[in-house]
């Protein structure tokens, strides 16, 4: 099996090629225009002077920039700005935002109990799994906790207020009661203004949503797994006193561009952030190859460029002090053999297949250096079918949810099979969920629920599954072992270095065996040969759990080992 970590010579090679397209949003209503928005990569070594110089003289002018990597945002109105870029000696190149369709929010793999009974014309259903009463009082349905023994956990370790968590996503909804209890105003910032083109209309004229806002949903269900409160109030997290920052990087409809993304990241290690966690992959490719044949040469060359940005970005924050952690992703493979890609680009044209050589070839930012990358359990413990795999790039595995699990019982193709979280009201009232006077909708009530304090706030939470829902329950463990350990060092008052939180995160996973017969098929839950996944390696690191399924009771409880 071919190794796809960076080396020396590989960086070498993408640090001389160009930059894929990110940009800034423009108000909807804002007056046609010559000028165009493009991303500027400067060579390494070269100054931020020098490059600012070359981007003049080649008839631009700096919107923005981020000097730690190299990074500039430029506007011109010359049509031949990215090859008078492209040709400077400073530049690795430039690329523009182009027009892009928008894209829809349900996520087929995310949202599939949603589809389930859009198919069947009826409700989804389900009822939460018989387990003891915990602290919140929807904390019966997070099988989740109890899988990685989070709620154990908490007694001895229930996180430090000066642990941040960085939620690179589509925001973080503060207003819900259970998250505004940890919501970190001061270092939280949005990277991703609206793109109207893909977001829709503008909700504010800066097209920049105000911080602790989530049009998205994905990024404030990501939060309640890593830090709800545990108030007595809806549900709790994994770590439930920690300091949540939203590093808003993703879109509204979902996309996750570069510019913002690495932006972000830059942030999180200048910020003194200990943890990031990133579900989601960089847009519009779901893998970034060198040289792939069946791409055009500034497709080559915008990917060859993602790559080296996201390199720069994650050596940052790593050095920086910041556990990185990420999402395998839904598509079930093994990522050491990757299929044909079908899905890129994901938009500006049609996707187009295209053969992926694995020793070329990168899915980011799970597969760039320094992150954790994790796979997707179902509440019986099995991998989930839509879950990626492989001993390449796996490190840990956790609660992700799984819709289709328990085939055979009842709990087969039921919501409480799935994660349950914090979730936007706007959102589940664009999905049609909760009505215009914030009331649950006639047979969304097993899978949207409602929590109100006594003054009247309200909190709303429904079932999602995905890696993106395994990662943060992993992120949340990496800030128990930085409350419980970390030394008070670092901006924030405490801290501790990347590579000991990981190595205590392996060491302290519950080990787990691959299954018998290793060759795993789904036929039973409906799924085609595509999903057989077979599970190499031993029970101390496999394809399916890594190191083994995140223990949080282990985590804060065993000695650390230097």
């Amino acid at each position: 099996m071919v190794s796809k970590r960076f080396t020396a010579g590989m960086v070498a090679a993408a640090a001389s090629l160009a930059l894929t397209v990110t940009g800034l949003g423009v108000p909807a209503n804002a007056a046609p225009t010559s000028t165009r928005t493009f991303t500027v990569l400067a060579r390494s070594g070269v100054s931020t002077e020098a490059a600012i110089a070359a981007i003049t003289a080649a008839g631009g002018a700096v919107v923005s920039r981020t000097e730690d990597v190299g990074l500039f945002e430029v506007t011109s109105d010359r049509a031949d700005f990215v090859s008078r870029a492209t040709a400077a000696g400073a530049l690795v190149g430039a690329a523009e935002q182009k027009a892009i369709g928008r894209k829809p929010k349900l996520d087929r793999v995310e949202q599939e109990h949603l589809l389930a009974a859009a198919a069947t014309k009826g409700a989804a259903k389900g009822q939460a799994k018989g387990h003891a009463k915990k602290m919140d009082p929807l904390d019966d349905k997070l099988w989740g906790l109890e899988m990685i023994r989070a709620d154990q956990a908490r007694k001895t370790e229930p996180g430090d207020k000066r642990v941040t968590v960085g939620i690179l996503d589509t925001g973080v909804d503060a207003s819900n009661p259970d998250l505004a209890p940890n919501f970190n105003w001061a270092l939280s910032r949005n990277f991703a203004p609206d793109l109207p083109d893909v977001d829709g209309p503008c909700e504010v004229p800066s097209c920049l949503d105000p911080v602790g806002t989530d049009d998205g949903g994905h990024g404030t269900h990501v939060a309640g797994t890593i830090g709800a409160a545990a108030n007595g109030f809806g549900l709790s997290g994994v770590a439930p006193n920690v300091s949540l920052v939203e590093l808003k990087g993703g879109q509204d409809s979902g996309y996750f561009f570069l510019n913002p993304v690495v932006n972000a990241l830059v942030y999180a290690g200048n910020a003194g952030i200990d943890v990031v966690n990133m579900s989601f992959y960089v847009d519009p490719w779901l893998y970034n190859c060198t040289a792939n044949p069946a791409d055009s040469p500034q497709a080559q060359a915008e990917q060859r460029t993602t790559i080296e940005a996201m390199r720069r970005a994650l050596t940052f924050a790593h050095r920086k002090g910041v556990t990185l952690v990420g999402s395998l992703g839904n598509n079930h493979e093994d990522l050491g053999n990757p299929r044909t890609d079908l899905s890129s680009p994901d938009y500006g044209t049609d996707p187009y297949p295209r053969p992926i050589d694995n020793a070329s070839c990168w899915d980011l930012p799970v597969e760039g250096p320094h992150v954790i990358g994790v796979s997707s359990l179902g509440p019986s413990g099995k991998k989930a079918d839509y879950s990626n795999y492989g001993t390449e790039q796996i490190s840990v595995a956790a609660p992700g949810g799984w819709f289709r699990d328990g085939y055979g019982t009842d709990s087969y193709r039921t919501d409480a099979n799935m994660i349950l979280s914090t979730y936007p009201k706007k959102v589940l009232q664009e999905e049609g969920t909760v009505d215009e006077n914030g009331d649950i909708v006639p047979g969304a009530e097993s899978f949207v629920f409602k929590q109100c304090t006594a003054r009247g706030e309200c909190g709303y939470y429904t079932y999602l599954q995905g890696t993106s829902m395994a990662s943060p329950h992993v992120a949340g463990v990496a800030a128990l072992i930085v409350s419980r350990y970390g030394k008070k060092e670092g901006r924030n008052g405490i801290g501790m270095s990347p590579d000991l939180v990981e190595q205590h995160l392996y060491r302290t996973a519950a080990k787990h065996a691959c299954p018998e017969p290793r060759l795993q098929t789904y036929t039973n839950e409906g799924r085609s040969a595509e999903f057989d996944a077979y599970c190499a390696g031993s029970s101390n690191f496999n394809g399916f759990y890594g190191y083994g399924v995140v223990d949080a009771y282990a985590a804060v409880k065993s000695p650390l080992k230097p």
